[in-house]
């Protein structure tokens, strides 16, 4: 019903910038929350940041606030994630994601992923 489609990855630099990209098409209008999370080779997958559909209201995990910035365009059919001052234990795939409704956390609960893009940071 919804499909999301990253860019933007690729190898930067430690202190380097980086810009992805996630392209929504489909039933759109269902989707409330967007985000992106990552995975890093042999762990966890990791909640990065989100963003309401409306209203603007953003959230961010601890370890990327004030470095990342996660946006949408005017149509809402598009997310970014605008990444500074890169570390080298940012380097993981990046998966965005889009979720139904507005109930329970922002963290969880999200019904669709893009196919990620690797984002690698060398020191």
């Amino acid at each position: 019903q919804v499909q999301l489609v990253e860019s933007g990855g690729g190898l930067v630099q430690a202190g380097g910038s980086l810009r992805l990209s996630c392209a929504a098409s489909g039933r759109t209008f269902s989707i409330y929350v967007m985000g992106w999370f990552r995975q890093a080779p042999g762990k966890e997958r990791e909640f990065v940041a989100a963003i309401r559909s409306s209203g603007g209201s953003t959230y961010y995990a601890n370890s990327v606030e004030g470095r990342f910035t996660i946006s949408r365009d005017n149509g809402k059919d598009t997310v970014y994630l605008q990444m500074n001052s890169l570390k080298p234990e940012d380097t993981a795939v990046y998966y965005c994601a889009a979720r139904r409704g507005l109930s329970g956390s922002w963290r969880y609960g999200y019904d669709y992923w893009g196919q990620g893009t690797q984002v690698t940071v060398s020191s």
